[in-house]
């Protein structure tokens, strides 16, 4: 990933909360055929290594776990995003030299990735996937809820996946590029809209 340095990003904490608030990921690996990517839910045990480790898992039909990656596995994670309309610019009145952007905050996370079946580990990740995002549900559902057969059954159609990071390429790119008053406009502009996510980019622009 191309990253200028203005909007390089190393702060481990914060990355490691872009990747827990993210949601979804995507898990790219290479083949000898060519490049694999699967959408899948991850979530990052900080304690586990230098950086972290991320698990998950995919469904046993799917092909990309079959057959040994050809280098490191990549984990992309998306942070908050929002398109910049020109017209927040000062230029714009000036001289009119100004063009839109997108700011975006965005994690890339590699390492070997291991895939696994043993069906008590299996047990742990989805449990442990599932107390993650149960956690806020005013009656939270747990695995346990379900019969044991059933979940049995369920665990043998899928296949874990375990991801020790070992470098991150992080990006923030929050208009960090352009001049006080330009950045208040975009972060005012951006705070009054009514999409989340751009209210969430604008409270990540710099004063």
């Amino acid at each position: 990933m191309y990253i200028p340095p203005a909007f390089r990003e190393t702060d481990l904490p914060f990355i490691h909360e872009t990747m827990r608030a993210a949601g979804l990921a995507n898990l790219v690996t290479a083949m000898a055929d060519g490049m694999v990517c699967t959408p899948l839910p991850l979530f990052l045990n900080a304690d586990e290594g230098d950086m972290g480790t991320l698990y998950g898992h995919v469904a046993k039909a799917n092909p990309q776990w079959r057959e040994a990656p050809m280098g490191e596995a990549l984990a992309i994670f998306m942070g908050p995003d929002a398109y910049v309309t020109p017209s927040w610019y000062e230029g714009k009145s000036r001289d009119g030299k100004v063009v839109p952007t997108w700011n975006y905050v965005t994690v890339h996370a590699y390492g070997p990735v291991e895939f696994f079946d043993d069906a008590e580990r299996l047990l742990d990740v989805v449990t442990r996937l599932t107390d993650l995002h149960e956690a806020s549900r005013p009656r939270p559902w747990a695995v346990s809820d379900a019969p044991s057969d059933f979940i049995q059954a369920q665990l043998r159609g899928i296949v874990g996946v375990r991801l020790p990071i070992t470098r991150i390429d992080a990006k923030r790119k929050m208009s960090q590029n352009r001049n006080v008053e330009d950045r208040a406009n975009v972060k005012e502009g951006l705070s009054r809209s009514g999409d989340t996510r751009e209210r969430q980019a604008a409270a990540l622009i710099p004063r």
